[in-house]
């Protein structure tokens, strides 16, 4: 079977999406399906084109044997509503360059398309479904446009609301199937279109899981790898926790908006906080050894969100101190992954390091195996792909 999986994202950009869908095309491949890839030129999240890719409109190339055909977009991480727009036109635009490879798009048998950005999504389905009838599968892992209305970015009502939400209906009407990363997603789509096939596709990393857990060290060290922006508000996290009063240290890797200000932050004193900078997916993996616990952060109940990084920690078995709601706080305390606080609870969040920070290795140790057996069995990389090639074929 030949796939094309038309995404915004892919590697070598870094964070949650690129990873997501890196992953999900490598093992597709793997399972022994041809795979391509319709993207942009990277520039995510640094919001500029990458170095070598600058100044074409488009480019083949061939990554670990996938075939990537690359279109140029408008780069940016500007707040301003206006630009991100134009950001996600720009791509959903210059895809429909790709139409001229008519014999190689005639070539596969299933679509599979990232949503969001909703604008790309919505434009490769008229692409590839309206006019070139192939099998769309479209692959959500945002509910847009209701996260953006959780997120303030979009009043509910409103005339650009109202396109969203049928901009929403075109995709999940014209899919053939959708695949969510979360049960809300699916359950979302379910309840609009009862009668269209989905799959529970959760954001896992493709990772080993061998030997046993490590033992914590003497000052406890916690780790924040990602994005580092609204959804996540690590600044007012930061400001709301004394790692020096806790004897802890905290240790940021990454980017985002809020970059600036908590580099600024962390110069006005000995916080026992320290930053990192970005590092590649796989030196991610090694520096994740070095740490007990991490923090996940979720500034706003999003409906369907489940942040990515709890599935990444587990295969390293560290423990997680989610501050947040819904679906990934669920998991977390359903699994014993770690503990839960709200988001904005600081004083909570403060008690539950503290609860790390007591603990015998014993119960230290429960934690991470949990950790580690999940990563083995529930949220496996390979199982989970074993049923997706399945789900997809299933399709015929």
């Amino acid at each position: 079977m030949k796939v094309l999986i038309v995404s915004f994202y892919y590697e070598p950009e870094v964070g949650a999406a690129p990873s997501r869908i890196t992953n999900l095309a490598k093992g597709l491949k793997a399972s022994g399906m041809e795979v391509d890839v319709l993207t942009c030129l990277p520039n995510y999240p640094k919001g500029r084109i990458f170095d070598g890719y600058r100044g074409h409109f488009s480019m083949k190339e061939t990554i670990d044997g996938i075939d990537v055909y690359r279109y140029w977009t408008y780069a940016t991480v500007s707040k301003n509503p206006l630009k991100r727009v134009l950001a996600m036109m720009a791509f959903a635009t210059t895809l429909w360059a790709f139409a001229r490879r008519r014999k190689l798009i005639k070539s596969y048998d299933r679509v599979i398309i990232q949503s969001p950005p909703i604008l790309v999504a919505a434009s490769a389905i008229a692409l590839f479904k309206k006019c070139f009838r192939k099998q769309t599968i479209l692959n959500v892992s945002d509910l847009w446009p209701m996260s953006a209305v959780e997120l303030g970015f979009m009043r509910e009502g409103s005339l650009s609301h109202r396109v969203m939400c049928r901009i929403e209906r075109f995709m999940y009407r014209n899919a053939d199937a959708v695949m969510g990363q979360s049960g809300e997603i699916v359950e979302h789509v379910r309840g609009m279109f009862p009668d269209r096939r989905t799959f529970l596709y959760r954001n896992l990393q493709p990772v080993q899981v061998e030997g046993e857990a490590k033992p914590r060290s003497k000052v406890l060290k916690v780790v924040y790898a990602g994005l580092f922006g609204v959804a996540q508000d690590m600044l007012s996290l930061l400001r709301g926790i004394d790692f020096v009063e806790l004897g802890v240290e905290m240790h940021l890797y990454g980017g985002g908006n809020q970059m600036a200000a908590i580099e600024e932050y962390i110069k006005q004193g000995d916080k026992n906080i320290y930053y990192h900078g970005y590092v590649s997916k796989q030196q991610m993996s090694e520096e994740l050894k070095k740490y007990d616990l991490s923090v996940i952060p979720l500034a706003a109940h999003i409906h369907g969100a489940v942040p990515s990084k709890i599935f990444d920690l587990l295969p390293e078995g560290i423990p997680v101190l989610f501050s947040g709601e819904g679906e990934g706080a669920r998991i977390v305390e359903e699994y014993g992954f770690g503990l839960v606080s709200a988001h904005g609870d600081y004083v909570a969040l403060a008690q539950n390091i503290r609860a790390f920070v007591a603990m015998d290795d014993e119960a230290y140790a429960a934690y991470v195996e949990n950790c580690l057996s999940a990563s083995r069995d529930a949220f496996s990389f390979s199982k989970q792909m074993e049923r997706f090639c399945e789900f997809i074929a299933a399709g015929e």
